[in-house]
């Protein structure tokens, strides 16, 4: 339909001018077969129901809209893992998909530990990369408690009274000691077993072995040890637990760490699976780590980036999941998905998506 802005009394050039900017405000619109959800909330006269609070998600917009594809990425994981498929190797049944969960060390230091004890005690995810951090704060935390404080608070001030900071967190320096305290002996015996009995410790089975010395059902990894779930972290000497190895170094030489075998076992997992499935929280080389294993294998069948970095300064933790098919390292972006957010304001739903796998 063709319409023409005449104007009385005005001029046959003001009525050109205002034709052309009737028909510049006006244009008509066409459908796009990809784009046909209608915006719309959750009407919360239903009262609090989780699962459709979930699923109005994807049609809010937004950065919910993004979070809403990433919990149907996450519920594609779940469903291919429940399947069972044939194991040409060693002619078993195996599960359809291996899920890698990846989180960096503020996700422990927060209130997100419990979640993440939540998965791996349930078995819901098969495999943990993490940082330094992401290790030693959860013992940490079984030895000593941190506390909620403000991210304003003067550095000096917490020096001198012996807290740390992370963020608007605070971890007493005496949790440290503490940890100082259970981990040497530990250190100790890992030294011993390894010139006795020739044993070669990875970071991977020095968690293990950690897990299984805390004995403490609110520590992600005692749980982790518990089920067999193996936890990578290539940096491990890049925090507290490095520093206690270092102390440990000049007193009793000769503990030695291998990052190649982990890294053949990461790997190795990646290339043997069916399917496999990454979430990952945060960026850096937990990230990398996860997608690098799966290049392997010609990329991840499903993927789920939760982290605030940004694309334009060219780092890994910013790349946006196409960047990762051109390096095969995911799939296919239709399986893929990135939320732009800080993580601890999308556990809660999240985590709703995943333990629906159980219950």
């Amino acid at each position: 339909m063709t319409t023409v802005a005449v104007t009385v009394g005005a001029s046959a050039t003001d009525n050109v001018v205002l034709d052309a900017a009737h028909t510049t405000c006006f244009i008509p619109s066409k459908l796009l077969p990809d784009c046909n959800k209608v915006v719309r909330g959750y009407d919360w006269s239903n009262g609090n129901n989780v699962p459709a609070i979930l699923d109005s998600y994807i049609s809010t917009g937004f950065q919910a809209t993004n979070f809403g594809l990433a919990v149907d990425v996450i519920n594609q994981m779940i469903q291919a893992r429940e399947e069972r498929v044939f194991n040409e190797l060693d002619n078993t049944t195996v599960q359809a998909c291996t899920i890698f969960l990846g989180y960096t060390s503020n996700m422990i230091s927060s209130g997100l530990r419990e979640t993440i004890r939540f998965l791996v005690q349930h078995n819901l995810v098969d495999c943990l990369v993490t940082t330094a951090g992401g290790v030693e704060e959860d013992f940490i935390k079984c030895l000593g408690q941190s506390l909620v404080g403000d991210f304003e608070l003067n550095g000096k001030y917490l020096r001198q009274n012996g807290i740390n900071r992370i963020g608007n967190l605070l971890v007493p320096n005496d949790n440290y000691c503490k940890f100082e305290d259970w981990v040497n002996p530990i250190l100790d015996e890992m030294l011993e077993e390894q010139n006795k009995n020739g044993i070669v410790w990875s970071p991977s089975k020095m968690v293990e072995k950690l897990g299984e010395k805390i004995n403490n059902e609110e520590s992600i990894y005692y749980w982790a040890w518990k089920n067999s779930i193996p936890v990578f972290s290539p940096a491990l000497t890049d925090g507290s637990l490095g520093d206690m190895m270092f102390f440990h170094s000049f007193k009793k030489p000769g503990l030695v760490l291998d990052i190649l075998g982990d890294l053949k076992l990461i790997n190795t997992l990646a290339m043997r699976a069916k399917k496999t499935g990454m979430i990952i929280l945060g960026g850096g080389i937990v990230k990398h780590h996860i997608c690098n294993a799966n290049l392997m294998r010609n990329g991840s069948e499903f993927a789920v980036f939760i982290n605030t970095g940004q694309e334009f300064d060219g780092s890994d933790s910013g790349a946006r999941p196409d960047e990762a098919v051109s390096w095969g390292k995911i799939k296919s972006v239709l399986s893929s998905w990135v939320i732009r957010r800080r993580v601890d304001l999308y556990h809660i739903p999240l985590n709703t998506s995943l333990i629906a796998g159980i219950l």
